[in-house]
């Protein structure tokens, strides 16, 4: 009974070691292309392009403050609502204001009703000027009552046109107290979307010393990318260039665009912002670690309402791109990725190893394009020799 258990042991045993014996003699038993690391020149599409990040904005937008002082009586709207030009959006305690406009109008009434007075004592000024021109040419008044006569005539004129100007003055005034009161009544200046509210009912505003912005109304449609592109590739960035982005919400989707506007200078970062007009010198190491970006502008047509205000978007600008033509990976060639002249390593079916000298088109840093020097399906050289082909 032990002789055959003993017998299977050693059967077993010597599988094993034949299954190892043979794993690490495979790659010397291999022969031709097998022998080697290499990767197909395959047909497809590329495109050479400049990637960075962006943020979604508002093409059109406008803060709506207030121009009136008081306590905030009523808002008629909430984020998100759609309003159109005209709109009553808000409505402030109007109380102050009126009564600065009633106050308007009785000064006016004051000085109207002087003016009245005025005008009264200046006719009769005037008659009795005339009377002393009667009597002057019967010798019958004195010079000097001439003179006293024609001169209280001057005055009442003059308090008359004195009147006259303080009115006028009145009625600025109480336009401005009549525009200030509708300033308490806050209308939509543009259709749009309610995309953000600062203010609360009840909250009190204070416009003399500066605008109290209460709302902000835009078009969400079309949207505006603000891509943050790198000092090393905005020189292959150019207005009117063809563009594309991705939102972590879109899935697959591509928008495609045009660069409308490249901002010339780079937004100053909030450490040196009141520095003063410091040289780059004495910034620091710092400084001269900090990546400066460049704000580069594209517009998109949002009729569908999917893109919304704050959203990340990772844009492609589109420098050049081919359709069905050679493809061959970067990993696979040798040289300058700078330069259209390289060299690949061609395996053959039996084995052996051809140099080819190629010449190469655009590129997206993974894959180059081949205008000469290799075919379709030919196998490249990446790594070294593990058998006996060469």
């Amino acid at each position: 009974m032990k002789r055959p258990r003993q017998t299977r042991r050693a059967l077993f045993i010597t599988l094993c070691l034949l299954f190892i014996v043979g794993v690490l003699a495979w790659p010397f038993l291999k022969t031709g292309r097998e022998a080697y690391d290499t990767v197909i020149v395959t047909r497809g599409d590329i495109e050479s392009s400049v990637t960075a990040l962006g943020t979604l904005q508002p093409r059109q937008y406008v803060d709506v403050g207030a121009q009136a002082s008081g306590q905030i009586k009523t808002i008629h709207v909430e984020v998100g609502d759609e309003v159109t030009e005209g709109q009553l959006l808000v409505e402030i305690d109007p109380s102050t204001q009126k009564a600065k406009l009633d106050a308007s109008r009785y000064a006016i009434e004051n000085l109207q009703a002087q003016l009245q007075e005025q005008r009264a004592l200046h006719r009769l000024a005037k008659q009795m000027y005339q009377r002393q021109l009667n009597l002057a040419k019967g010798g019958a008044t004195r010079e000097e009552d001439i003179q006293s006569a024609q001169a209280q005539v001057q005055t009442t004129q003059a308090r008359i046109d004195m009147f006259q100007a303080q009115i006028r003055q009145a009625q600025a005034s109480l336009r401005s107290d009549e525009a200030e009161l509708g300033y308490t009544r806050i209308y939509a200046p543009m259709s749009g979307t309610v995309v953000a509210l600062d203010a609360r009912e009840g909250q009190t505003l204070n416009a003399q010393q500066q605008t109290p912005l209460i709302l902000r109304i835009a078009k969400l449609s079309p949207m505006t990318v603000w891509a943050e592109v790198s000092e090393a590739d905005i020189g292959h960035v150019s207005a009117g260039m063809q563009a594309y982005f991705t939102t972590l919400s879109g899935g697959n989707r591509r928008w495609n665009s045009t660069v409308r506007q490249i901002l010339p200078v780079p937004p100053k970062p909030l450490n040196e912002a009141s520095q003063g007009g410091g040289s780059p010198a004495s910034s620091g190491k710092s400084g001269s670690a900090r990546v400066v970006l460049y704000t580069v502008l594209l517009d998109v047509d949002n009729t569908d309402q999917t893109l919304m205000p704050e959203m990340t978007t990772q844009v492609f600008f589109v420098a050049d791109h081919a359709q069905d033509v050679l493809l061959a990976p970067i990993v696979a060639l040798q040289g300058s990725t700078d330069s259209q002249r390289q060299t690949a390593h061609v395996v053959t079916p039996n084995g052996k190893i051809e140099q080819r000298d190629i010449r190469t088109g655009i590129s997206d840093r993974l894959r180059v394009q081949v205008l000469e020097g290799l075919n379709e399906g030919d196998h490249l050289l990446i790594g070294p020799a593990t058998g006996n082909g060469g």
